[in-house]
């Protein structure tokens, strides 16, 4: 049996510095309607086994290479699949290759015979295979699409992804999320974690990683290496650098850490007296994000409204329309446009939740080439409705949205199935273009401080002008 879940839109880039997850709160869940769960692989991302949530697990690959099981967090081996017999393989493949051949959103299969790979891999799965040989099989079956977005998700991959969703935490390491810089050799700490080893070290957004315990961050691929998890209460030697100042090393012990990944926000109060509110969005496959961007606009406007306000979207790789859609209902509300797939189209329909003039107050997006799947929508559909200015860089073009199939051994296939198309210009194919912003302005996360930011001060000019 296979059931149709709600989409997710997932992009790959980040990995979290942290040790052995167990999941031991009970978290509330959230509550969601019409649009779906939606998971996006970016196109050009080096990283092949990472997520933008802090639990690395169960590999993911774009199409370049194909998956391997790694340990799941807290386990010392690599976790051993369940034998599934070769008519229950059959079974499953049967249902993944119909599911492709009847949703996929290219009827082309990107020109593949989508008939011969049938043949092919059936007769692959009757000659023999291991468990493990077979979900590396239904992997490289996907990627075969060569969608850079559609990816097979093995039960270990499935159990993990939930968890990762919950947005709630409970493990052992030093309590940051991260993203790796393959050009600059360095990962670049996105959010530390209250009361977190990081925190108490004094290690802040905007501090690169470089090297851990003499080892470089990332690897000879630019991918970031498993080598800050370890056991609870030992220490590391870590070189990290912060924007404008030398490398320096510290020292610091990794400790259970609980809670979830705060939104950064600040207040920025004008010789004038005009206030500005800043708020840095590094997710969307977290459900708290919404809720935390609720508490702080309340916050920030709880003495005096803001005069403007600033989302720093550039390092956001997208998530769930569970988070999107009432985040955009901050600031907007209506139809925005619709998702499309090859039988009929779906309008996005948005209800407007102002928070304290929050649908009001001039609104600037920063935008660059990590904003990705929904973080890309996100900031096409303020720009395209009038409702934001971008300044930043022309985004990844990565808005394939991917709707997900439960399969009868508990695996699940993302497939691309639709794509969106925005309200007043349905002509620009954001995935093949990126959106545009409306001032370029260069300008890395990762090598300026929040002050000398030549973005965010593009961004408070403008609103100061206005």
């Amino acid at each position: 049996m296979i059931s149709k879940i709600r989409p997710f839109l997932w992009l790959p880039v980040f990995l979290a510095m942290l040790a052995c997850s167990t999941f031991t709160q009970t978290v509330r869940p959230k509550s969601v309607s019409t649009s779906t769960f939606k998971y996006f692989s970016g196109k050009s991302t080096p990283i092949p086994h990472t997520t933008n949530t802090p639990i690395p697990s169960t590999t993911f690959t774009p199409k370049e290479s194909l998956p391997s099981l790694t340990p799941s967090q807290g386990s010392s081996s690599t976790p051993t699949p369940t034998a599934i017999p070769v008519e229950t393989q059959l079974s499953i493949f049967e249902n993944l290759w119909t599911i492709v051949n009847d949703t996929y959103i290219y009827p082309d299969f990107n020109g593949l015979d989508w008939n011969a790979i049938h043949q092919e891999y059936k007769q692959k799965i009757s000659s023999g295979m291991t468990s493990s040989q077979f979900y590396l099989a239904m992997s490289e079956l996907i990627a075969s699409l060569g969608d850079d977005h559609s990816l097979y998700l093995d039960p270990q991959a499935v159990a993990d992804q939930i968890a990762e969703y919950q947005g709630t935490y409970d493990y052992v390491g030093i309590g940051v999320l991260a993203s790796a810089i393959p050009e600059r050799q360095r990962a670049v700490i996105l959010s530390v974690f209250t009361d977190s080893p990081a925190e108490t070290a004094g290690l802040q957004p905007r501090d690169s990683i470089i090297s851990v315990d003499g080892n470089p961050i990332l690897d000879e691929d630019g991918f970031l290496r498993d080598i800050v998890r370890g056991p609870n209460g030992t220490t590391i030697t870590m070189v990290v650098q912060t924007p404008g100042a030398q490398p320096r090393e510290i020292r610091i012990t990794r400790h259970q850490i609980t809670g979830e990944i705060p939104v950064i926000y600040k207040v920025i109060t004008l010789p004038d007296g005009n206030r500005i509110g800043y708020i840095l969005l590094v997710t969307f496959d977290d459900s708290t994000v919404d809720e935390q961007v609720a508490s702080l606009l309340n916050q920030m406007t709880e003495d005096a409204p803001l005069d403007g306000l600033i989302l720093d979207n550039r390092m956001n790789g997208g998530g769930s329309s569970a988070v999107l859609e009432p985040m955009l209902g901050f600031f907007v509300g209506g139809n925005l446009g619709d998702f499309i797939n090859r039988n009929e189209e779906r309008p996005l329909e948005i209800r407007l939740n102002d928070i304290n003039g929050s649908s009001q107050v001039p609104l600037v997006v920063l935008v660059g080439s990590e904003t990705a799947s929904f973080g890309e929508i996100f900031a096409g559909i303020l720009q395209d409705v009038g409702r934001a200015y971008l300044i930043g860089k022309i985004t990844e073009g990565n808005v394939e949205i991917l709707w997900g199939y439960d399969l009868e051994d508990g695996s699940k296939i993302w497939l691309a199935n639709e794509t969106f198309r925005s309200l007043n210009h349905p002509d620009k194919s954001w995935e093949r273009i990126g959106v545009i912003p409306d001032s370029f302005q260069s300008g890395e996360f990762d090598e300026f401080s929040f002050e000398n930011d030549p973005v965010v001060n593009a961004a408070i000019g403008y609103l100061t002008e206005r």
